[in-house]
């Protein structure tokens, strides 16, 4: 076996995107809601949100 990794460098810090963000609850990357600085993804956001004071308007 062929050692090459030594002349590749690691891949650079992510400063922005979808991979940047991530849930404070679960740690997911996916769809995760920034606004008002929640930071939660979709799942646990609907899990919290009547706690946190967010009611549904049906």
């Amino acid at each position: 076996m062929v050692r090459r990794m030594g002349k590749y460098k690691p891949p650079a810090e992510r400063r922005h995107g979808k991979g940047v963000q991530e849930c404070r609850r679960c740690g997911s990357r996916d769809s995760v809601i920034q606004k008002y600085g929640i930071y939660l993804c979709r799942q646990c956001f609907r899990e919290v949100a009547y706690p946190m004071g967010f009611k549904r308007l049906r």
